[in-house]
């Protein structure tokens, strides 16, 4: 049994589209006295069957093979450990979130205003210190005067309300 290759099949495609032509061309061979109408026409049929196979020949090209490389094995190591992530460095962000538990509601001279209270920052704010001055208040409460931050000046300062 003869092995045809995709090339020898392109050849003898070719061979047969060439060999049909010239069956054509000779089979509408007229005396001199022919017209041109029938050349064009038998010029018009060869390049018809042309046309045709060669989209014969495209559509039988086998373009969607896919190759695949089995060779690929990761290594395997039987006293290999899974590995564990590293716990996150603390973020800089982690100094400008304020403890919910201080947010309060004092009644100043201008008005009520949220704010935390400074003794409560003390107790449960590692950076109670680094706070801006400017965001400082001042109110009386049962015990006398007492401090707090402005919490809309601290939002405008970058700092945020802890979600936890």
């Amino acid at each position: 049994m003869p092995v045809f290759t995709p090339r020898s099949l392109h050849r003898k495609f070719i061979a047969l589209v060439a060999g049909l032509s010239i069956a054509i061309t000779g089979l509408s061979v007229t005396p001199a006295a022919a017209d041109q109408d029938d050349t064009a026409r038998a010029l018009a049929a060869i390049l018809g069957l042309a046309i045709i196979g060669a989209a014969i020949n495209d559509s039988r090209k086998d373009n969607d093979r896919v190759t695949r490389h089995d060779s690929y094995r990761p290594d395997y190591r039987p006293d290999h450990r899974p590995v564990r992530p590293r716990p996150l460095p603390p973020r800089a962000d982690n100094r400008k979130l304020l403890p919910q538990a201080c947010l309060r509601t004092f009644q100043t001279r201008q008005g009520k205003i949220n704010g935390f209270g400074d003794k409560c920052l003390s107790k449960n704010y590692r950076y109670s210190n680094s706070l801006p001055r400017a965001c400082e208040v001042r109110f009386r409460n049962r015990n006398g005067v007492g401090v707090g931050y402005d919490a809309r000046c601290l939002r405008h300062q970058g700092y945020q309300l802890a979600r936890r």
